[in-house]
Formats: structure tokens, C-alpha cells, sequence
């Protein structure tokens, strides 16, 4: 689904470990064809391309309905029915001449009459998409649920020590040498170096996935403030923070808490939180600095 795709798996038995390799690789590759917009044959694909889809899979069924989940309690700052809205700045930016502010209040306009998660109906025998011209987008989460179903794949095979990164990092057990699993987020000032770490593992007191959200990831045009952090209610990116950081006991939550939050005004934030007791969260603010559960610090490089 566009990101680069890392697994470091600690095993004894290095063929044993291999195969896993391959089964996980073929385990993307089957839910990528359930929740990927390239894939024109995708599950999700042929979802928007009508506006019903029959006996979808289970997988869509689950995480359209925690992508609905996670829209409700954030007052639609998460909405799985953005997708117009992306598309016409994918749409206005591939046009020579586009103007660096994006696409024209006009063109929002009409976009945003066709988002609205309260009209997409789903069970587990059909999901149907209530308003005309209405598509779906679940790259805010999907990266996160792909980490996950790898790392059960894993866990049930006998692997507890193991580092996953799938766009969203996941972590069980530790490094070889006994310490803990560490990642690093990126300053989104320069990518290339890093702002802060965190050890992550499924260990007492060990945080096990991390995912991080910021607008330098995706980029439309030449202003770095317009990019794929849209908010629904104005069609416009979302501009905050530089980016978030949440941890969480599974991919899933922290890739779409990380999402919301870039995304919601800052006072709601806390209300959102405390929904999730079992996240965290860290901000990072135009100048650099970190604010989060045990600190506040100045970007390091």
C-alpha cells in the first residue's frame, strides 16, 4: 500500500524463519487485495466503483466498522469516506499549471457533498455506501491492521521475538541480544534524521506498536502545508502539528488514533484519549518540540 515494508524475525531455526518470511509476504499480499485503491480489483476498489459490494470480506466488514467506530467518537475528524476529497487533490495536482493552494472552494465544495460516514451502511453480507459519488479510504488504518494480522500470523507460529515495521511498527519480545526493540520517529523537519525514540515490545512497561502521522509524508504540491491530512469539515489539510506519535497494544489503533489526531482541533484531543486508555500520544509542533505522556523537550537530531 506504498510503504516501504521491514521484518526482523529472532528464531533458532533460520529455514523455519525463512518460510514464515513467505507466508507473511503472501499474507500482504492477500489483504492488500481486500483494502488497496490501486489494485483496481481490490475488495475495496470494487466497493467504490459501484457504491454496494456483496459478501465482502471479513476483513473489510472489521475494519470499515473500526474505521466507523473510531469516526463516531471523533466527530467524523475520521472519516473512511474522504476518499472524493483525496481524489480531487490527486486530480488538481496532476494538472499542468494547478494552482499551489489546492483545488478551488468550489471544487471542495461539491467533493465534500459526497463524504459522510453516518450514510455507509455495513454487515457482514453487504456494505452499501448511501451517497452518490461516495468512496472509501481506509489508508489511514489499514497499514496498522496489516501489521497486526502479520504479527498474529507470527505469534501463532511459535515467533516471540520479532520487529515489524509495514508502514507502522509492532514489536513482540526483544532484540537478540536481550534489550529492547527500539524505533525512531522521524523529524519532520528533515526525515532523514531522528527526533525522539521509543523502546517498544509486549513486555510489562514496553509500549508494542507505534504509528506516526504528519503531513511531510504525502505531499500534493510545492506547500508543504497542503497534503493528505484533509479534514472532512473543510476540506482543507489539517495543520496542527507537524505530527503525531501514538503507541498502542495493537497497529490498528495507534495508525488510526495517529491519523485523528493530526487531524481534530488540538482542545478535543484529551476527550479523544480518554476513550482509549490503553494509547498514548506525542505532538510535535512546528518549531520541533515534543509534547507528550512524560516530557516536553527541543527537537534532537
Amino acid at each position: 500500500m506504498g510503504a516501504s515494508a521491514s521484518m526482523t524475525l529472532v528464531h533458532p531455526d533460520r529455514a523455519h524463519a525463512r518460510a514464515m518470511i513467505v507466508r507473511c509476504v503472501a499474507e500482504i499480499e492477500r489483504l492488500e487485495s481486500v483494502f488497496s485503491l490501486y489494485r483496481p480489483d481490490s475488495a475495496l476498489s470494487r466497493l467504490n466503483l459501484t457504491g454496494a459490494l456483496d459478501n465482502p470480506p471479513n476483513e473489510l466488514v472489521e475494519l470499515l466498522a473500526f474505521g466507523l467506530s473510531l469516526a463516531q467518537a471523533s466527530h467524523g475528524a475520521f472519516d473512511p469516506t474522504v476518499q472524493p476529497l483525496l481524489r480531487l487533490y490527486l486530480e488538481h495536482f496532476s494538472a499542468a499549471g494547478a494552482s499551489p493552494a489546492g483545488p478551488s472552494a468550489q471544487a471542495i465544495a461539491e467533493a465534500r457533498q459526497r463524504v459522510g460516514f453516518a450514510d455507509v451502511d455495513v454487515d457482514a453480507n453487504r456494505i452499501r455506501l448511501g451517497r452518490r459519488g461516495a468512496a472509501i479510504t481506509l489508508n489511514g488504518v489499514a497499514q496498522g491492521f496489516v501489521t497486526d494480522r502479520v504479527a498474529d500470523l507470527l505469534l501463532a507460529n511459535g515467533f516471540g521475538n520479532v520487529l515489524i515495521d509495514l508502514g507502522e511498527g509492532r514489536a513482540l519480545g526483544h532484540r537478540p541480544d536481550g534489550g529492547a526493540w527500539r524505533a525512531a520517529v522521524a523529524n519532520p523537519a528533515d526525515p532523514s534524521r531522528t527526533l525522539f525514540d521509543l523502546q517498544l515490545g509486549n513486555a510489562h512497561g514496553l509500549r508494542p506498536a507505534l504509528a506516526t502521522s504528519g503531513g511531510y509524508g504525502t505531499r500534493f504540491g510545492p506547500d508543504p502545508l497542503v497534503h493528505h491530512l484533509l479534514n472532512p469539515g473543510t476540506g482543507r489539510s489539517a495543520n496542527h502539528y507537524a505530527s503525531v506519535s501514538v503507541t498502542a497494544p495493537r497497529a490498528t489503533l495507534a495508525d488510526g488514533l495517529s491519523t485523528t489526531l493530526s487531524i481534530m482541533p488540538p482542545a478535543h484531543r484529551d476527550t479523544l484519549l480518554a476513550r482509549y486508555p490503553s494509547a498514548r500520544a506525542w505532538f510535535v509542533d512546528s518549531a520541533g518540540r515534543v509534547s507528550g505522556p512524560d516530557h516536553a523537550r527541543t527537537a534532537r537530531t
